[in-house]
């Protein structure tokens, strides 16, 4: 067995559902999707399928999702509009006032190993006068192109910027942390205005840890103080979950108010980039 559905609503018949948009989003270690239907003005089907072994390059990634492609019919309709989001840390933000789309490769280069052959795009942050640059995979780009022409692509992290500042309400620093079975992106809000958004690997509980508390003390919040919201893989008996709450104090769920979750019977938190709302 290659791939692993670990999360599907399947309570929905699409013989009578016309004007659904696709959203698409992947990373090594897995691919999952939503399609909202326009009439109804409603997300009515979510899936996740979790790979057992996460793929080692963007061609072992592409394989599964043909797999996935050819076996699952929801993914074969035609769609109003589809919407494709690259999962990588492969990125960084970068103002406005220093970006010069001549020098993408230059932003990159510090933290992310480029080839020669890579192709480098980015995003508009326009409510905070910056760019996400970023390496898409471009042969999944290709692929998804040959079956549904064209779409619209963006990174993870851009999706999750735009989502927190859209609910986000406090006039404090507030820490967000969007959790992955090995990663965590980080993103840190002084009322309107972005202070950080970084991503990370992890192995262990303790590397978890450290990148919230080595982002707070950068960033002087006190971890008696600031509040901390938490989205994606993560639940109340995690190890994860234990440790952190063994520092912060003011510790939350990021719950969606997706009524798709009533059939899901998942906690609200999860799957935030793609379903939050």
């Amino acid at each position: 067995m290659t791939n692993k559905l670990i999360k599907k609503n399947s309570n929905i018949s699409f013989k009578n559902l016309k004007e659904n948009e696709l959203s698409i989003q992947f990373n090594l270690d897995g691919f999952s999707f939503s399609i909202y239907n326009n009439s109804q003005k409603k997300t009515v089907y979510f899936c996740e399928y979790q790979f057992e072994e996460t793929q080692n390059t963007p061609s072992s990634l592409l394989e599964k999702i043909k797999e996935i492609f050819k076996t699952d019919i929801h993914l074969q309709g035609d769609f109003l509009s589809v919407t494709v989001i690259h999962q990588n840390n492969l990125s960084t933000i970068v103002p406005n006032l220093f970006f010069d789309e001549e020098k993408l490769e230059s932003y990159l280069k510090y933290n992310v190993k480029t080839l020669t052959t890579d192709f480098i795009t980015y995003d508009s942050l326009a409510n905070f006068n910056a760019k996400n640059v970023y390496i898409p995979y471009v042969n999944i780009n290709n692929y998804l192109f040959q079956n549904f022409g064209s779409f619209e692509y963006k990174h993870h992290t851009t999706v999750l910027i735009e989502k927190i500042v859209a609910i986000n309400r406090s006039n404090e620093k507030t820490m967000y942390v969007n959790v992955t079975k090995n990663s965590l992106d980080i993103v840190v809000l002084d009322a309107k205005k972005l202070l950080l958004s970084n991503s990370f690997f992890y192995s262990s509980k303790e590397d978890f840890i450290y990148y919230i508390l080595f982002v707070a003390e950068q960033l002087k919040l006190d971890t008696t103080l600031f509040s901390l919201y938490l989205m994606g893989d993560i639940s109340l008996d995690s190890d994860t979950y234990n440790i952190t709450y063994k520092y912060i104090k003011n510790i939350y769920f990021l719950e969606s108010d997706n009524a798709i979750f009533n059939d899901l019977k998942t906690p609200k938190h999860t799957n935030y980039i793609l379903l939050g709302s």
